[in-house]
């Protein structure tokens, strides 16, 4: 085996660890409310999570080539730039999942391929076509997210304002297993696509593959080993997203899933890669403020939202280090 085999082998095992990671600090957040509403257990919460993540990850490719063609020039950067992003990404997030802050996967790793590719060929490396649709995620992950959760909260408060609340808490007990099944599967559909396409950039730039092509085999082997990710580590971010940031309800929880499930599923349809952690954060300060805006620990939410912050100048400085360190050395 080769130097180029090994450094491939090295680079593909960093995505799937970065992949991991993924799992246990970004994929909780499809089922934070449908557990901390107790509806599910955990157990039966992440079996669900990770055959919807899956069927998400399947039905499209669109955001995958954005991430794996529209972010960095695969022209003008190399595999070391790739591993060097899976670094930043995978210290990160690592180091945020401890203290039970849910990080955006998404932020992270076009922030380390951006770092990575400027130190490997300076500025001309970035793409505007995909760093346009990265800003057009953020306002919907932030400001959509938001808006749609306190829109369909008080939708719900309105229509069944003369019901007892244990005749909506049983309606939407089981309403919730659909509107996490689907959150679930919008994950898949844009997160879950967003290692694919970074595992097939690499194929390319390692020589199997003569062009950018997502195969089934990737995306197969991506989505299970997030849904590991998701089973041995998740409960960190389900605490913090489901039980910390604001006291839920199951209609509470039904709506800011179907808030975030439904704009992540417009933004994966046009390519645009959003970040997940954002919008079902979002959506449930929308809830939450749909009572009454004490009613949301913004503390908490403080403390998100730092994390959310320094994901991007954090994971492009690592990345631009190592890159750099390794270009020196080669």
């Amino acid at each position: 085996m080769g130097e180029g085999s090994l450094g491939l082998g090295l680079v593909l095992l960093l995505i799937l660890g970065a992949e991991l990671v993924n799992g246990w600090t970004d994929a909780p957040n499809a089922i934070a409310t449908v557990v901390s509403t107790r509806v599910l257990t955990p157990a039966k919460a992440v079996v669900m999570a990770s055959l919807l993540n899956f069927l998400g990850a399947m039905s499209g490719t669109a955001v995958a080539a954005t991430i794996g063609k529209g972010i960095v020039d695969a022209q003008a950067i190399n595999l070391v730039t790739v591993g060097a992003a899976m670094v930043g990404i995978i210290f990160w997030s690592t180091l945020a999942w401890k203290f039970g802050l849910p990080t955006s996967e998404s932020h992270a790793l076009v922030a380390g391929l951006a770092g990575a590719g400027l130190a490997t060929a300076g500025p001309s490396v970035l793409l505007w076509v995909g760093w346009k649709k990265i800003l057009i995620g953020l306002a919907f992950s932030t400001f959509l997210g938001f808006g749609a959760g306190l829109a369909i909260m008080l939708a719900i408060a309105w229509l069944f304002r003369n019901r007892s609340p244990s005749r909506v808490r049983r309606l939407f007990g089981r309403l919730q297993i659909l509107s996490a099944a689907f959150m679930a599967f919008s994950h898949g559909s844009n997160d879950g696509q967003k290692f694919i396409g970074v595992f097939t950039l690499a194929l390319v730039l390692g020589g199997l593959l003569p062009e950018f092509a997502v195969s089934w085999e990737v995306i197969m082997i991506c989505s299970v080993i997030m849904g590991i990710g998701t089973s041995i580590g998740g409960w960190r971010i389900i605490r913090t997203m489901g039980l910390r940031m604001v006291r839920l309800e199951p209609h509470s929880g039904f709506s800011a899933e179907t808030a975030a499930a439904c704009c992540i599923e417009l933004a994966s349809r046009l390519g645009i890669p959003l970040s997940t952690t954002h919008t079902i954060s979002t959506a449930i300060m929308g809830v939450g403020a749909s009572k009454r805006l004490s009613a949301v620990r913004w503390g908490v939410v403080g403390e998100v939202v730092a994390a959310w912050i320094l994901t991007f100048p954090v994971c492009g400085v690592i990345a631009w280090l190592v890159a750099s360190f390794f270009k020196a050395v080669m």
